[in-house]
């Protein structure tokens, strides 16, 4: 199949058999460098998933890595309804965080949390949209292709961001490069604490509200994507941007709010991070999530409820891979993110491979 013609599957099959197929044949993979390096796949794959979903806490730890996943999941597949790849969702949240911080310090001591909380969550969702609305205007008014741009811009929040940390943000006093913990009317709501209103015993973990907040910019993100105006011409402009100009749609429009969007989007994951966990910010509190997003978008087809479910895989991935690395210290921190590298290389750059082998099968049912 060449690249950039149209499908001949039917449409529930490219969102479920391939990506399945997909994320099978990496795992085979995985299973034999597993294999070659002198561990049983059969046993770690048990010990993956064990450590994953085998308990209270890890449950609880998988879905607060699939919450910010999930954000940035969203991030990159609204970008890429307007045929743009938004590369840049790790510089984005980096800078949302700066925002989280800059309302904590303002209000943080004299706001309640019903109020507080609201405005962090605008803060993030502003800071995130205005980082990434430069590479939009650049890109609709200059030309200049979004994903250099957004690679630029990661660099440039990294830069920026150790610049403040060293200069204003540092907690004084502090041996870490980290501000100071923001006051209780800050931190957002954990499963724990809501479990406790109605008399549950939840495990301590960082997962929180921001999971709520993830499930409801999936509907709304659903809603506006493929039952608004906007959306219509938003998806217009992604499949054909020459029909989009001859309709009447304003592309440059469309290219830099849909960047706005998107970044508003990155921006909640600083919120589930910093406001959720940590309860302060630090320099490596993104942790590679806007590039994840990638992958989870990839993987999910841009559609919301495929996102929820690869960002549950790549929470999956992620925390049982950390009990794995406990219990096999031949599986590395690394082998985990060769795992989902081989899943983005799969379900991206090898999304069609396999294809011909299963249309026939498609062709003759029909």
């Amino acid at each position: 199949m060449k690249f950039g013609q149209p499908s001949t599957l039917p449409r529930w099959a490219q969102l479920t058999v391939l990506p399945l197929l997909n994320l099978i044949a990496a795992l085979a993979i995985t299973a034999l460098v597993v294999w070659a390096i002198g561990e049983d796949p059969w046993e770690c794959m048990k010990l993956l998933v064990g450590g994953a979903f085998g308990y209270g806490e890890g449950i609880g730890y998988t879905l607060f890595y699939t919450t910010g996943y999930i954000f940035t999941g969203l991030a990159v597949a609204a970008a890429f309804h307007a045929g743009l790849f938004n590369i840049g969702g790790e510089g984005q949240v980096y800078i949302a965080g700066l925002g989280v911080t800059l309302a904590c310090y303002a209000f943080d001591g004299i706001l309640p949390a019903p109020i507080l909380i609201p405005i962090t969550l605008i803060a993030s969702m502003a800071f995130g949209a205005a980082w990434a609305y430069l590479p939009g205007y650049l890109q609709a008014k200059r030309g200049s292709h979004v994903v250099v741009t957004t690679i630029m811009f990661n660099y440039i929040a990294a830069a920026l961001m150790g610049y403040l940390f060293n200069r204003v943000l540092m907690e004084k006093g502090g041996t870490n490069t980290a501000t100071r913990e923001f006051a209780q009317a800050a931190w957002m709501p954990s499963f724990q604490h809501m479990g406790s209103w109605f008399g549950l015993e939840l495990p301590n973990t960082p997962l929180n509200a921001s999971l709520f907040i993830a499930l409801i910019c999936c509907v709304l993100f659903w809603k506006v994507v493929w039952h608004s105006k906007w959306g219509f011409e938003l998806r217009t402009t992604g499949t054909n941007e020459h029909a989009a100009k001859y309709a009447g749609i304003s592309v440059s429009k469309v290219v830099i709010v849909a960047m706005c969007f998107s970044g508003a989007l990155a921006g909640l994951a600083a919120v589930n991070e910093v406001l959720g966990s940590t309860h302060r910010m630090n320099m490596t509190f993104t942790n590679g999530i806007g590039f994840v997003g990638i992958a989870v978008a990839l993987m999910g087809r841009n559609h919301p409820v495929g996102i929820v479910l690869s960002a549950l895989l790549f929470g999956a991935l992620t925390q049982g891979g950390l009990d794995l690395s406990l219990d096999k210290p031949n599986i590395t921190r690394e082998m985990i993110i060769f795992i989902q590298g081989l899943i983005i290389l799969f379900c991206g750059a090898l999304e069609n491979l396999f294809e011909p082998f299963i249309a026939p099968l498609f062709k003759r049912k029909s």
